[in-house]
């Protein structure tokens, strides 16, 4: 099933994949979008787009492994989990230029590929963990299975939001971040409790990514400990399942990896700022 815009997809009763396509005029249309009474629509707008940076950041990372994984099925699996974290950014970046329309660049495009494709650097407000690069497959899942425990908590919490947008992107998202860390678990158990060498890389992927689980708790203010908690409890039972020593505290090192990152990813829109895609 087709759509005329990405929020469509929200009221429709059905598991189609989706993330983007050309010719949106407004993806918001469909849904009441107006902020509502009581809601701070620049803290409104600050929330989606980090959430939102967070999901294109990791997209583009797992869109790297295509024609990499280790089998077939995982180059469909890694592809589409990409795809359903592009859709959650388009989505959250929508909606944080509609709550806060000063946030969006001065180009001839729509507002979520403004935010996506012509902010610098110093303007995205992702968390660490999704910009690092390279590493190997190990390394891969270990990340990816911090990012959607601690993503599917969130967005379980975010069911309850004011605001309609966020709750029905959340409900959506759930299903998928439920689908992307029940994979990269089974992939840590199975590499953790595997040979000798894919043991060790199993946890040379943990130890390398572990630095960075503390900043994705830094900007939770009303329910940090319940969140902290519940991501580690999953964890430990992962890490526990897959034989593997859950890593000692050290502090993260910058990553300096979101710069080249973007000049790839947002090579092309920049190079034609005036094409509809």
């Amino acid at each position: 099933m087709s759509f005329d815009n990405a929020y469509e997809a929200l009221t429709e009763d059905n598991d189609t994949r989706w993330a983007f396509g050309t010719g949106f005029v407004d993806p918001l249309a469909g849904i009441d979008t107006s902020v509502p009474s009581g809601v701070d629509a620049a803290e409104l707008a600050r929330s989606c787009l980090w959430l939102g940076d967070d999901a294109l950041i990791m997209s583009h990372r797992l869109q790297e492994w295509c024609a990499a994984a280790p089998e077939l099925e995982d180059e469909v699996a890694l592809a589409n989990i990409g795809l359903d974290l592009l859709g959650q950014a388009r989505l959250l970046l929508a909606r944080a230029a509609k709550a806060d329309p000063s946030l969006v660049p001065a180009v001839e495009q729509s507002d979520e590929d403004a935010l996506a494709f012509f902010r610098d650097a110093a303007d995205f407000h992702n968390v660490r963990l999704v910009e690092l690069g390279g590493g190997d497959f190990a390394f891969l899942m270990a990340r990816l299975l911090v990012f959607s425990t601690w993503r599917l908590a969130v967005f379980q919490r975010l069911v309850d939001s004011p605001d309609q947008v966020v709750t029905a992107i959340a409900a959506k998202g759930i299903k998928e971040l439920a689908y992307h860390r029940d994979y990269a678990a089974r992939w840590v158990v199975r590499l953790g409790d595997g040979t000798d060498l894919s043991h060790e890389r199993m946890q040379a992927g943990l130890n390398a990514v572990w630095p960075y689980v503390d900043e994705l708790f830094d900007s939770d203010t009303s329910d940090g400990a319940a969140l902290r908690a519940e991501f580690d409890a999953v964890m430990s039972q992962v890490i526990t399942a897959g034989t593997l020593s859950r890593p000692p505290a050290r502090e993260a090192a910058e990553t300096r990896s979101l710069e080249p990152l973007l000049a790839e990813m947002q090579s092309v829109a920049r190079a034609h700022p005036d094409a509809t895609w």
